[in-house]
């Protein structure tokens, strides 16, 4: 059974006439005879009563006919789905993005994209850095805003902005009469760090083995929001980035001289991966969007 024989059955059944159910469309009487006739060996009864050159439609014909009427209306729903999912200012884009983007960047991006593209719907998850990966190559996302750093030849991934990282302390702690610092300065402190799923624990690891020491790992996070409470009550250092909900009068962000501390961000996406139009234009604007950002820097 296919949906040609499908087609053939539902407009012979309306038009209960061989001959015009055929003009119709738009092929020889004949060829709609056989294709009937297939479909109803196939279903093993006849769907049509013959009378001449006249045919009806039996009571067969119309259970079989309820049900193809059902059939075609939800494909024409499906076809409706993916054109909405899919259309460039109508579609649907699954994002995942690491917590951290998630105070400013991510939202601020999408508000900016939905001033030009309002009926694009978005569908979010927040996720680790590795976990974004997998749910990229398990397709249950289409696109990621991640830092970098995989190897996975499966993932594309471009950047589109590189982050500065600072050192994070108390306002009372004795570094912050500093406003810059070599990160070997904090070589002796408590350092709040981060669990093993965020980025964050590996860069601050490298930054603090290329500033000579290992880090004194006294915490690890699941945020920044909630390193920083601890930066802020004296319990440790820490290197993150400049974010909103950094609490300024009992934090002090000193930027870091030596080693470059910093992380790369960008967007992922699979790349043997179906990429939909309303996708592809949200891609476009983010990539415009932060050029202008830093040309305004």
């Amino acid at each position: 059974m296919d949906w040609h024989q499908i087609n053939y059955f539902e407009t012979l059944a309306k038009v209960q006439h061989m001959t015009k159910a055929a003009k119709q469309l738009s092929i020889s009487q004949p060829a709609l005879s056989r294709s009937i006739a297939k479909l109803e060996d196939e279903l093993g009864v006849q769907l049509f009563d013959r009378k001449g050159r006249n045919i009806y439609l039996n009571r067969y014909g119309k259970i079989f006919l309820k049900r193809v009427e059902q059939s075609i209306r939800q494909i024409e729903l499906g076809k409706q789905e993916i054109w909405d999912e899919t259309h460039p200012h109508h579609g649907n884009v699954p994002i995942a993005f690491i917590p951290s983007l998630g105070v400013s960047m991510v939202p601020d991006i999408i508000s900016a994209f939905r001033k030009e593209f309002p009926h694009i719907q978005f569908q979010l998850t927040q996720a680790g850095n590795q976990e974004i990966f997998e749910l990229l190559k398990m397709r249950e996302v289409d696109l990621a805003f991640t830092a970098l750093h995989h190897t996975d030849l499966d993932i594309v991934w471009e950047q589109i902005l590189t982050e500065e990282l600072f050192l994070a302390v108390s306002t009372e702690h004795p570094l912050a009469v500093h406003d810059t610092v070599d990160l070997a300065m904090a070589k002796d402190e408590p350092f709040i760090s981060f669990k093993d799923k965020n980025l964050l624990q590996i860069i601050i690891q490298d930054a603090c083995e290329k500033a000579g020491f290992t880090p004194n790992v006294v915490f690890k996070g699941e945020d920044i929001g909630a390193s920083a409470g601890l930066i802020g009550a004296k319990l440790g250092v820490s290197l993150i980035p400049d974010l909103h909900i950094i609490d300024k009068t009992k934090v002090k962000l000193l930027r870091v001289t030596n080693p470059t501390c910093e992380r790369k961000l960008g967007l992922a996406w699979l790349k043997e991966g179906y990429i939909s139009p309303a996708i592809e234009q949200f891609i476009t604007f983010t990539k415009a969007y932060f050029n202008k950002e830093q040309k305004n820097q």
